[in-house]
């Protein structure tokens, strides 16, 4: 299940990504994954841990909190919404 977040966060990723004029194979080796986690994130189908979301910083030289940008409250609040909703059903 994504949220707003996860798409956004893989939306910033795959910018920044392809600005620097990087594959998602470099930035998997960077940081110890494959491609397909990549791909996975950019697309927010996985979460990313806070761990992760350093070491693609600092592979994306950029700040972390560069990947939150541009989020607003309607989607904080959206995806407060989809967890409650998910621990309900868990």
């Amino acid at each position: 299940m994504t949220n707003e977040i996860d798409r956004h966060l893989g939306k910033r990723l795959r910018q920044r990504r392809r600005t620097l004029g990087l594959t998602q194979q470099q930035i998997a080796e960077a940081v110890g994954v494959r491609f397909q986690q990549i791909q996975k994130y950019e697309c927010g189908a996985n979460r990313i841990s806070a761990a992760r979301l350093w070491l693609l910083a600092k592979a994306l030289e950029a700040p972390v909190g560069a990947f939150f940008e541009g989020l607003s409250e309607e989607a904080l609040e959206l995806s407060d919404e989809d967890e409650s909703k998910r621990r309900q059903y868990a």
